[in-house]
């Protein structure tokens, strides 16, 4: 896999022709990050990562995590980070422990909504396959003095329908019960809302016994598809 050319900068030539200023503005502006984007459309990003994993051959669990490790350490642009997401996400990687370290350092370092919230299908994966050591870990996530960690630790489970472990979604929903900061009682509520897909009268009873202690954002997105007044 070695080329000699750190893979991030093999990445930036490919990504720079299919660049837009204008588009890297407004995303910019958009996100509130002093981390400039390149301004190329995600589905572009994505082919563009595909095609620089075959030009690599990281074809591999272990290339593809050096790999995402490397370009997520010398990002230069948001666009890198979400690469080394995408590389994360091929079939083989899910479920694998030894990405873990990298998901911790995505959601530390990367601290906003857009990478936290890219690593939550990836931890969900973890969950199922690990149930024992991720549940214990995001409890303790639950509590934890980082934000982000605390909002991932509600909405890891997003994608596992009824595979949700509600007793965890619980704890960490209640952990977090009168939190005022924003990206807390938005993932708190996303998470009901979501959950409410698969078990709606769950939602309602959790609601109904803690609905005192929860922020107007967090029961509008908890009760927005159940028809219920906040």
């Amino acid at each position: 896999m070695d080329t000699g050319t750190p893979a991030v900068d093999l990445l930036t030539a490919m990504l720079l022709p299919l660049a837009d200023a204008g588009r890297a503005a407004s995303a910019q502006a958009y996100m509130k990050t002093t981390q400039p984007f390149l301004g190329v459309p995600v589905p572009v990003l994505r082919r563009t990562t595909r095609e620089l994993v075959r030009r690599l051959g990281a074809t591999g669990v272990p290339e593809r995590l050096e790999l995402a490790t490397g370009i997520w350490s010398q990002a230069t642009h948001r666009e890198h980070w979400y690469a080394a997401q995408e590389i994360c996400a091929a079939a083989a990687c899910r479920g694998r422990m030894e990405f873990l370290p990298l998901y911790e350092r995505m959601i530390v370092e990367g601290a906003w909504w857009d990478i936290v919230d890219g690593c939550s299908r990836p931890l969900g994966q973890l969950l199922l396959a690990h149930p024992e050591p991720l549940a214990a870990m995001m409890r303790r996530w639950s509590t934890d003095p980082n934000m982000w960690k605390r909002r991932q630790s509600m909405i890891c489970q997003l994608h596992l329908g009824a595979d949700t472990d509600t007793a965890l979604l619980e704890e960490a929903l209640c952990a977090n019960l009168g939190d005022g900061e924003f990206f807390i009682r938005k993932a708190m509520g996303w998470a009901l809302r979501q959950y409410a897909k698969t078990d709606p009268e769950w939602v309602r009873a959790w609601v109904a016994a803690h609905r005192e202690h929860m922020s107007p954002l967090s029961l509008r997105e908890a009760l927005r598809h159940l028809g219920q007044a906040v």
